[in-house]
């Protein structure tokens, strides 16, 4: 399985990846909560999903990209702010944050906000709660190291393809890789294989191929 940046184009998707439609669900309080699966696409051993924002078949691409000269060049260089995230540390818990990444699923508000719940990780339920709270961050933004063993908290995820919507605010978010499917750029580099990253699929993103919230701006 892997998915290939396309210069100005579509990510074209190989090895029969599934392809989920997922909607982020808010609880009786209006905090982000739980993800419900919507569809589950036919399997396809390959398919082109939209990056430029404007196909009409929408997740995937009708070839609307080169009428509107879509200048989708990857700007993501290295991926410097892997290694330099912002540390918050907590009594049993160590959160780190690569704000970069930041997609707005807005998983993170609930019972105080998960930078908060990390340094009252001592106490069950926040730890319990930010741990929730990570595993459900789509991007990766947020990781959770457990103190005391010194392993990273992430969640066990299918590896799969999840187009995010999120109709409480009408906000059609981003891709998300699941399962450390390996992404590919236009020039045959693969970026840092990761368990949970988002794909930007609105075309405006100043970080491409990855969202970086610019779907919630525009």
């Amino acid at each position: 399985m892997k998915i290939i940046v396309s210069k100005n184009g579509p990510y074209l998707v190989e090895g029969g990846v599934p392809l989920i439609w997922e909607e982020i669900c808010n609880d009786d309080e209006g905090y982000c909560r739980k993800w419900k699966e919507v569809t589950r696409y036919p399997i396809e051993e390959k398919y082109a999903l939209c990056r430029c924002g404007h196909s009409m078949n929408k997740p995937f691409c009708d070839g609307t990209h080169e009428k509107i000269q879509f200048n989708g060049t990857e700007t993501a260089g290295n991926e410097s702010y892997l290694r330099h995230p912002k540390v918050v540390e907590g009594k049993t818990l160590k959160l780190e944050d690569v704000e970069n990444l930041c997609v707005h699923a807005r998983f993170c508000m609930r019972a105080g906000a998960i930078w908060n719940l990390t340094r009252q990780s001592d106490i069950p339920e926040a730890r319990e709660t930010a741990i929730e709270e990570a595993c459900n961050c789509p991007s990766g933004r947020l990781v959770l190291h457990d103190k005391g063993n010194g392993q990273v908290i992430e969640p066990e995820l299918e590896k799969s393809i999840v187009v995010i919507e999120y109709p409480v605010r009408n906000e059609h978010g981003p891709l998300w890789v699941r399962g450390g499917i390996p992404v590919v750029s236009g020039d045959g580099k693969s970026y840092t294989v990761r368990n949970r990253v988002t794909l930007c699929r609105c075309g405006k993103s100043g970080n491409k191929p990855f969202c970086d919230g610019s779907h919630v701006e525009h």
